[in-house]
């Protein structure tokens, strides 16, 4: 048996305010960010796993001390149980009842938890020589059911329904993925749509993205009508009628703003509006697709756990459904993220904007067509093109698809050289 011996944090901040990358209506100098992971062990493969826990600057020490208070949960333990039991170290984490309190099962806690467990799948997934989405497609229904935390899940999705969706797809999986590794997966673009961009820049970025093959880009909107109007009018300009434009506020308005700024830019035909108000929101995103019809409503990236998918999906409050890599519980519960979105039949669409989530999450999606939907229609991952050249496996978009990852792991391993060069203050070691 080998053993867990350090528990290694990293505070990583890029300077991509200076750019304005990443800019939007809610977050206008945001600087990407990794509170980032890397478990060591004393195995003699010298495999060690790494995760992290996107940010955008400041706050990312809080994010670092969260991912320090669980090392005593892993540090000294054995680590082939942990791998082959890994629904019981997701539940074992989030269960710490003192830990939980402070959530329970949201925020910084919830997140670091997270971080944790996708680290251990890193692991798991190098010593299988696979690369996560390829592992996750090969394990049982059975074994895939066993990862998933159904507490309060069991009003909308049983074990049971999970198990029917999972043996469903379980036919076709080898063709599908042949046919992944083939043709890989839709991506769509945000990289024109920042907010801070000139309109130049907009136009410049947009007819780049239509070359490249991308089938969808999405603006950022919400500080101000008469810009959204004028920017949407430029990109429509540029892309032509009918090229899919999504449109994203980023958390920017009341419920009633949201349906009327919407309605105001209903010309432009938006492919979706994505996180039109708070998050938390459930109700209220369903009144706003009730009243932007047909205009769909899209989101997810901040939806802190299972239960807010499950209700605003029971709500009928969203027709495309965001995943977040580094948001919730790890790749344990976004497999019940993907399962509940099955159920009722909404498409998943991640979010991928920031620093190494394009990396991590097209995993999630990959897994997803093979094992869980059998389907890419109506589906896509978003894509932004920086930061990329600091990990050891960058993600790869050619003609606007994502090429299928071969490496073993879960793409989240980021170059030494690269850490150790963005680190802001001091690392953090536990063992």
């Amino acid at each position: 048996m080998s053993r867990i011996v350090a528990f290694e944090t990293t505070d990583i901040r890029f300077p991509t305010s200076l750019s304005l990358d990443g800019s939007d209506a809610m977050n206008p100098d945001p600087d990407y960010s990794a509170a980032y992971l890397r478990i060591v062990t004393d195995a003699a493969d010298h495999v060690s796993g790494h995760a992290f826990v996107f940010t955008i600057g400041r706050g990312n020490d809080v994010q670092v001390a969260a991912l320090d208070a669980l090392a005593a949960h892993l540090v000294g333990r054995e680590l082939e149980p942990l791998l082959d039991e890994m629904g019981a170290i997701n539940r074992e984490l989030i269960g710490d009842s003192q830990l939980r309190w402070l959530g329970p099962e949201k925020g910084v806690m919830h997140m670091a938890i997270g971080a944790v467990v996708n680290a251990l799948w890193d692991i798991k997934a190098k010593r299988a020589g696979l690369p996560l989405w390829q592992l996750l497609s090969r394990m049982s229904p059975e074994e895939l059911v066993a990862l998933v935390d159904f507490r309060y899940l069991s009003n909308a999705l049983t074990p049971e329904d999970a198990l029917r969706i999972l043996r469903d797809a379980e036919p076709g999986r080898a063709e599908r993925e042949s046919e992944l590794l083939a043709t890989g997966y839709p991506a769509y673009t945000t990289s024109p749509g920042w907010l801070g961009y000139s309109d130049e820049k907009l136009a410049r970025l947009c007819r780049e993205a239509i070359a490249d093959g991308f089938g969808q880009i999405k603006l950022k909107v919400g500080a101000d009508l008469d810009d959204d109007i004028r920017r949407l009018r430029v990109a429509r300009a540029v892309c032509g009628e009918g090229f899919p434009i999504a449109i994203d506020a980023n958390q920017r308005w009341e419920v009633s703003e949201a349906i009327e700024w919407v309605n105001a830019l209903a010309e432009f035909d938006p492919a979706w509006i994505e996180e039109p108000t708070s998050p938390d929101d459930v109700l209220g995103h369903a009144e706003i697709a009730r009243g932007i019809a047909p205009v769909r409503v899209a989101t997810g990236e901040h939806a802190q756990n299972r239960v807010i998918f499950k209700q605003l999906l029971q709500a009928g409050a969203i027709s495309v459904m965001q995943i977040d890599a580094a948001r919730v519980g790890g790749v344990n519960e976004n497999i019940a993220n993907l399962l509940l979105a099955a159920k009722f039949g909404v498409p998943v669409c991640p979010h991928a904007g920031g620093v190494g989530l394009c990396e991590a999450v097209q995993h999630l999606s990959m897994f997803d067509f093979v094992a869980v939907t059998g389907t890419r229609e109506g589906r896509m991952i978003e894509y932004v093109d920086h930061l990329h050249e600091h990990f050891v496996v960058p993600t790869e978009v050619r003609g606007g698809v994502y090429v299928a990852p071969t490496a073993p792991g879960t793409g989240m391993e980021m170059k030494a050289a690269s850490r150790a060069e963005y680190e802001f203050g001091t690392a953090h070691a536990a063992a």
